[in-house]
Formats: structure tokens, C-alpha cells, sequence
């Protein structure tokens, strides 16, 4: 079963949690950023995309930047803008979007469930992208995002979270990016902390909902750090938020391309979907795919004849991949390949409409979002989705949590 347990946790000053608290730093690239922390010393920006307060023309993955990045820490604790608690403890972050609630537990989990395969992903990850995080973990000596797992409803697990809300007062309560509300608790009550943590000591599993880079990176920073005989009681250990599987929304993430399309493409398209002009800009249900080209929406209804029974290969990505991407374009790797990108859902149909329109790609497509069960399958098989098959929000914001590996 899983360890989750309590940490001497670093988080904002109560008045300040609003300013410090920003968007996880693989939302936004640089410009972004900077624009977002403009005016706002506050803003964790600062330390995990430090390179907003160096030269315009360094790169983002300079050693420069992690040095910033640790020395704008120092300087958040030196201030009392961030503080860290004199226990462990264990924390509630509850986000409401459109009135739709969902509350994690922030704690921390162990680098030998995810070794041992108790933590479980469902994506492959990047290795430039692993060493970024693992350079940012290594020079603040602390996991400065966490990751967002999620569980198998437990009936007693929830009435324990709720209680502690209905009866306690939030630390933290403000609304913030796409108008979502955050609010924050803190359990400092022994007995209800060693109920959670035996709670979760009769979990299974749990799942990698977003943050496989994050997860990989803060785990080989332990491994590391075990190996080379400089481990704490912390760094075995790393930042993560906890989250029931029923409470959790996944959002479709959309694709656009840019290729040559052959002259019999529908007569292609005609193999594996059934195609019709819709006007409809997103999809209804599984197995329908929205099609935007030459300023048209078309529906591609997915036959059942090409729909495999596998946990991957039956999802609505994974046959879009093989039958359009694969076979039509050659597109073999979408994680490599310039001729394609991927679109976050939170920005809606309208970007795919923009981004076509103006000539920047192709033709866009609109995905029914990935299910929860969807991912718990594919994860419980120990198979992996296609890249970019999920897309979560609201967005845990980063800065309201952080984790010391105590090893400085």
C-alpha cells in the first residue's frame, strides 16, 4: 500500500499567498511569465522561471538560471514572504472552477512507491525536460511544484477531508487565473494527521494525474541523493497533491497540423470515420473527432470496425494517431514532430478556428476529452497514452506549497 505522510511545509505568508501563488511553470513560456509577474516581486515566477529577472537573450536552461532560481528562494525566506513550518503537517487545497469543487491533500509520497510501481503513470516523459526540473530541484534543494496525483474513491478518507473543512477556517482563500477559487487549510491535529496517513496505508495505488516530468525528476534527485549517502528524512520523499478520481475533470487537449493534404484525404478519411459537415466545434461524445479545415467543422464519427479492444489503442487519440497521423501524413512521432502541436482545451475551439484562419497551420482538430476510468485503465495495465492525451484544470497553482529536502 502507499506511504503518504505529513512535512515541515514552506508556504506564503497568509496576507501574501495571492500575489506569490502563479500558474505551474509548464503553462507559459518566458515572455509570459514575465509579463504575469510584472510589477509583482512577489510572484513565485521569480524562482521557478527565474530566468524573467535575467537577460532577455539567455537561454531558459542556463546554469545562470538555477543559480537565480535558488538565490530568489533564499531571498523569499529571508523576507518572510515564504515560511516554513516548525512540524510536519498536512494541508487541504480545495479549487472550485465553474462551480465544480475539487479538494486534494498536499503531502508528501515516497520515491520507492513510484520505483515500485504504487505511483503510476501513464506517460512517457522527455529527458531534456527531466533535467530541467532536476537542476531546479538540485539548486534549491527543494521540490518547488508538486506533483498532482489522484486515487480510487475512499469513503473514510472523505469524510475525514470534509469534516476538517466544515469545522475549520481556510488560511488561504482568493481567486485567481481563469477566476477559480483557491483555498487553502492546514491539519495540524495529530490525530486526524495519523487517521489520513493510515487511510491512505490501505490505498493500492495511486495515479499520475499531471506532472510525469516533475515526478521523474524529483525522484532521481532522491535516488541521487541516496546513493550518494546525503539523504534526509526529507529527500526519500516528494511534494504532492492528492486528489479522489470522481472529483477531477479532464479537458480534451486538441491537435493542429501543418501538411500537404493528398487530393483523396476524405476519400482516406472515409476508411476509418464515417464524415459529415456538422458546424459543430466540439465533440459530443466518445468516438466523435471535430474536423476544421477550409473554415468548415466536419464530424468524424469513428467506425467500429478500426476501434481496437485494448485500454490504449480504443482510446479516441490513439486511433486519430494511427489512422490520420500515421497513415495519411506519416506522422510517426508526435512528440518530435514540427509538423504538429497541441492545443489546451481551457482555450476552447475558437483558438483552433484562429490559428487555422490565419494561416499559422493547417487544420485543427477537437478531441472529446480522455475519462478518468480511461487513464486509471491504461495506467492499471502498465501501458502508456499517446503524448498530450490529457489536459487537466483547473491548474494547481505553484507557490502555495513547497517541500525542503533538508540536505543544504
Amino acid at each position: 500500500m502507499v506511504q503518504v505522510r505529513p512535512f515541515p511545509g514552506i508556504r506564503p505568508a497568509a496576507d501574501l499567498a495571492a500575489q506569490v501563488a502563479c500558474l505551474p511553470y509548464d503553462v507559459v513560456n518566458s515572455t509570459e511569465a514575465q509579463a504575469l509577474a510584472a510589477d509583482n516581486p512577489y510572484s513565485f515566477f521569480h524562482i521557478d522561471k527565474a530566468e524573467i529577472d535575467l537577460p532577455h537573450d539567455l537561454s531558459p536552461y542556463d546554469p545562470q538560471v538555477y543559480q537565480k532560481a535558488a538565490e530568489n528562494f533564499q531571498d523569499f525566506l529571508a523576507k518572510g514572504w515564504l515560511v516554513k513550518e516548525q512540524q510536519p503537517l498536512l494541508y487541504l487545497y480545495e479549487l472550485t472552477m465553474n462551480g465544480r469543487s475539487q479538494t486534494g491533500l498536499v503531502a508528501t509520497t515516497s520515491i520507492d512507491d513510484y520505483t515500485s510501481g504504487k505511483i503510476k503513470k501513464h506517460e512517457f516523459t522527455r529527458p531534456e525536460k527531466e533535467v530541467d526540473r532536476i537542476k531546479h530541484i538540485q539548486a534549491c534543494d527543494a521540490n518547488t511544484s508538486p506533483i498532482f496525483l489522484s486515487y480510487r474513491d475512499e469513503d473514510h478518507i472523505q469524510r475525514l477531508i470534509s469534516q476538517w473543512q466544515d469545522q475549520k477556517a481556510p488560511v488561504y482563500d482568493f481567486t485567481s487565473y481563469h477566476e477559480v477559487q483557491h483555498r487553502v487549510w492546514v491539519i495540524d491535529d495529530s490525530a486526524i494527521i495519523a487517521d489520513l496517513t493510515a487511510a491512505f496505508d490501505e490505498v493500492p495505488a495511486l495515479y499520475i494525474a499531471d506532472g510525469h516530468h516533475r515526478t521523474e525528476s524529483a525522484v532521481k534527485v532522491g535516488l541521487e541523493k541516496r546513493a550518494n549517502g546525503e539523504q534526509s528524512s526529507e529527500s526519500d520523499y516528494f511534494l504532492s497533491i492528492i486528489f479522489p478520481e470522481s472529483q477531477l475533470a479532464i479537458w480534451e487537449y486538441n491537435r493542429v497540423l501543418n501538411v500537404e493534404l493528398p487530393q483523396d484525404f476524405f476519400s482516406q478519411l472515409e476508411q476509418a470515420f464515417d464524415v459529415a459537415i456538422s458546424g459543430v466545434k466540439k465533440p459530443v461524445a466518445q468516438g466523435q473527432i471535430q474536423l476544421y479545415l477550409d473554415s468548415k467543422w466536419y464530424t468524424l464519427t469513428i467506425k467500429e470496425a478500426v476501434i481496437p479492444t485494448d485500454a490504449v489503442g480504443r482510446l479516441d487519440v490513439s486511433i486519430l494517431q494511427k489512422q490520420v497521423f500515421e497513415k495519411i501524413f506519416g506522422i510517426m512521432d508526435i512528440r518530435t514532430d514540427k509538423r504538429i502541436d497541441f492545443i489546451g482545451g481551457i482555450r476552447g475551439p475558437e483558438e483552433l478556428e484562429r490559428l487555422v484562419d490565419s494561416g499559422q497551420w493547417h487544420l485543427a482538430f477537437s478531441m472529446y476529452p480522455t475519462q478518468m476510468e480511461d487513464l486509471l485503465a491504461v495506467a492499471d495495465a502498465g501501458e502508456i497514452m499517446p503524448p498530450k492525451s490529457t489536459w487537466f484544470e483547473p491548474k494547481l497553482l505553484s507557490g502555495l506549497f513547497l517541500h525542503d529536502l533538508e540536505t543544504r
